[in-house]
Order: structure tokens, then C-alpha cells, then sequence
């Protein structure tokens, strides 16, 4: 496992996020010296041949102004496109390459459930997907050639955007500082801010986002989630009415019991479990649990005696919280209860010993969640 990044360049971490961090954007020289993409333009068009993975094409000049086409897509695709003016954008590489999976440790200096995904562009010259701005935070390192980076003003909801095309292009783009990045140099973009990125001959970029749910989408599915627990004779009442001078009066009295109703319900334990399920949801690649396999503690533990290792799987996603004794590890969206020690293990480390986990397989909650994240292939016996 790689160690997360202490400095953005010269720049300690902590200022990083005391500074810049959702505040404005960064410019990082050679935040990888002597950085090499494990990925060229040829590899990256044969994944978005595949089924699984998600891709796009952004044609600046295509049937229509900032065409996009949706993968998977096939060998005639890519050999009847221009020369230049466009972009193949492929999601979530981290997934389905170890080395690019390897990049994510640097970022750790984030939160787990905040970090996304790696995604990968590859653009000919003067390839781009226009003037835009994104509700998430993002990291774009400089993989292969250069990129002239452009950065603009800040965008809302209300910032208007080109008609007759399906991305959120700019209508107006202010630019207010500008930079050419080669391989191993780093843009960092807070949401909202404007930027727009053009290729100088063949180029790839490896965009570092983060999760950020909506506060709608917050409610609405925490909402969700609490209503399905709830029986249907949980009802409203009021047994304590009194004569109101108005029947038409919705009065204070019943605004608070609502109030109440809400609070007796959104609880922090309610929220904690919700919150911990919801954003460590794989967003690709979920397991295939085959329950005729599944192994038991003996198994894995006579795997590991062996000098076999436990590795997380690619597209795992994990966090955990604890409040006072109990903990939970919350995996692909499972709660696990187990010990804090397992939960900070896991959380981690990419690859675990059977040497760090001897003194845990002794208890029974431990030994359960190992099995069960075995079971479910967050992680996995490398044989």
C-alpha cells in the first residue's frame, strides 16, 4: 500500500486543507516526479470496449456541437474518428487496473467514503469536453503529453449552459488564470469553479473525484431508509385535543409533535447506520456472493497460516465509527460489528498478514466479520 501523500508539492497537508481545500483551486508541479501513466491511448479505448466498464465519447465537432456518445463502443468507432477535437473519458479505472488502484492511496488524506474514482481521458490534439464545472472536488494529474488548463469563475445552478448538447457546457467562461501541465504535475479544482482543460498533442489526465451527495438526495434517501423499518400502525394521535376556536387552525401544538415524530426517528444511531451502508455502496462492480462457496472461519485462517495474504478487492469501498465500545465496519454497504483494531486494519490496508491478524481471529466477533468480508469479496484470499 502506497502511504498517503504528506505534501502537495512543498506544501504540507495540513495547509493544504486548512487553505485550499473547497476554497480555491491549486496549481502542484511535479507532485509525481518522474511520473509514468501505467495506462497509453490504446489500452484505455480496449477497456471501453468492454461490457463493464463505463465510457464516453465527447466529440467538440460532432453530428451536433460537444456530441456525446455512450460505451461500450466498438473498433470501427475509434477508427472513424477525426484527428482531433476529441476526448474518450473511461470511469472508475481504479477497478479494473491495479496500478492505477495503487494512485488512490496517495489521496487518503481524505476520508475513505469521500474518495470516488479514478477517471481517465484521452484526448489528440485540441481534444476537451469544453468549459464546465462539477459539485465535487477533484484532483487532475497530468498522466501522458500536455493539457492547457484554463480556470474560471464560480458556477451555481444558475450559471448558464449551451442548448442542443447533453453536457453541462458554459455558456459564458471567465478565465482568470491559465497553465500548461505535463506528466506528473496536479491541478486541484474545489467544486463550483469553472475549468476547462485542452489537449496539446495526445494527452491523458487521471481525474481524482470525491463523493458528494446532494442535501436532496441526503433526505430523500434517509428518508427511505428510516420508512422502511417502520410499521404501519405507527400513526399520528392526539389524544390530548382540545376545542380549537377554528377547526381550520393547524395549531403549534401539532407542528411539534411532528417535530417530534421526526426526531424520534432521525436519530444519530438511525443516521450513522444509514450514512455508513449508503456511502460505502459499490458504485460499480457488485459482488457475485455464490452462498454454495462460501467459506468458514477454518478456511481462510488455514489459507493464511499457509503464507497466503488478504487483499482488498479493487472496487471495495470501506469506513467505520465508533461510538463509545461498539464499532462499526461499514463494507460495501454492510454493517459489520466487530473490534475498532479490525475496523482500523482493514480500513488501512490494502494487504493483510496472517501476522496482523493473530491476535484478533481470537475473537468471535472478529473472526465472524472476517468471514463475512471474505464471503462477500470485499476482501479476498490471494491463493
Amino acid at each position: 500500500m502506497n502511504a498517503p501523500l504528506t505534501h502537495l508539492g512543498d506544501m504540507p497537508i495540513d495547509i493544504f486543507l486548512r487553505d485550499y481545500w473547497q476554497k480555491k483551486p491549486l496549481l502542484i508541479r511535479n507532485a509525481f516526479p518522474n511520473f509514468e501513466s501505467p495506462l497509453d491511448g490504446d489500452e484505455l479505448a480496449g477497456l471501453a470496449l468492454e461490457e463493464d466498464v463505463e465510457s464516453r465519447l465527447v466529440l467538440e465537432k460532432g453530428k451536433t456541437p460537444w456530441e456525446l456518445r455512450n460505451g461500450p463502443f466498438d473498433e470501427e468507432t475509434f477508427a472513424n474518428l477525426p484527428e482531433t477535437h476529441w476526448t474518450l473519458l473511461v470511469q472508475a479505472v481504479d477497478q479494473w487496473v491495479p496500478e492505477v488502484n495503487l494512485l488512490l492511496d496517495n489521496f487518503r488524506f481524505i476520508p475513505n467514503w469521500r474518495l470516488d474514482d479514478i477517471m481517465i481521458s484521452f484526448a489528440p490534439d485540441k481534444g476537451s469536453v469544453g468549459p464546465h464545472f462539477d459539485y465535487y472536488d477533484v484532483f487532475l494529474l497530468q498522466g501522458l503529453g500536455k493539457r492547457h488548463w484554463k480556470i474560471g469563475q464560480l458556477c451555481d445552478v444558475n450559471s448558464a449552459h449551451l442548448q442542443g448538447t447533453q453536457l453541462h457546457i458554459l455558456e459564458n467562461f471567465d478565465a482568470q488564470d491559465e497553465w500548461v501541465l505535463e506528466p506528473g504535475d496536479m491541478l486541484y479544482i474545489p467544486p463550483g469553479v469553472a475549468h476547462w482543460g485542452v489537449a496539446q498533442g495526445d494527452c491523458i489526465t487521471y481525474s481524482i473525484g470525491f463523493r458528494a451527495p446532494s442535501h436532496a438526495a441526503i433526505v430523500d434517501e434517509l428518508s427511505h431508509h428510516i420508512a422502511q423499518t417502520l410499521h404501519n400502525d405507527l400513526r399520528f394521535s392526539d389524544p390530548y385535543l382540545t376545542l380549537q376556536k377554528n377547526p381550520g387552525e393547524i395549531t403549534a401544538e401539532a407542528i411539534t409533535q411532528i417535530q417530534q415524530i421526526i426526531q424520534q426517528h432521525f436519530t444519530a444511531d438511525t443516521i450513522v447506520n444509514w450514512f455508513g451502508k449508503h456511502m460505502t455502496e459499490r458504485k460499480y462492480g457488485d459482488p457475485d456472493i455464490d452462498t454454495e462457496d462460501e467459506l468458514v472461519a477454518d478456511d481462510w485462517q488455514a489459507a493464511l497460516a499457509d503464507g497466503n495474504m488478504l487483499w482488498r478487492h479493487p472496487a471495495a469501498r470501506l469506513a467505520y465509527h465508533t461510538q463509545g465500545e461498539d464499532t462499526q465496519l461499514f463494507a460495501d454497504g454492510q454493517a459489520i460489528y466487530c473490534s475498532q483494531a479490525l475496523a482500523e486494519l482493514v480500513c488501512r490496508e490494502s494487504e493483510i498478514s496472517w501476522e496482523q491478524l493473530k491476535p484478533l481471529v481470537q475473537d468471535l466477533f472478529d473472526r465472524a466479520a472476517i468471514t463475512q468480508l471474505i464471503n462477500q469479496e470485499t476482501l479476498l484470499v490471494d491463493e
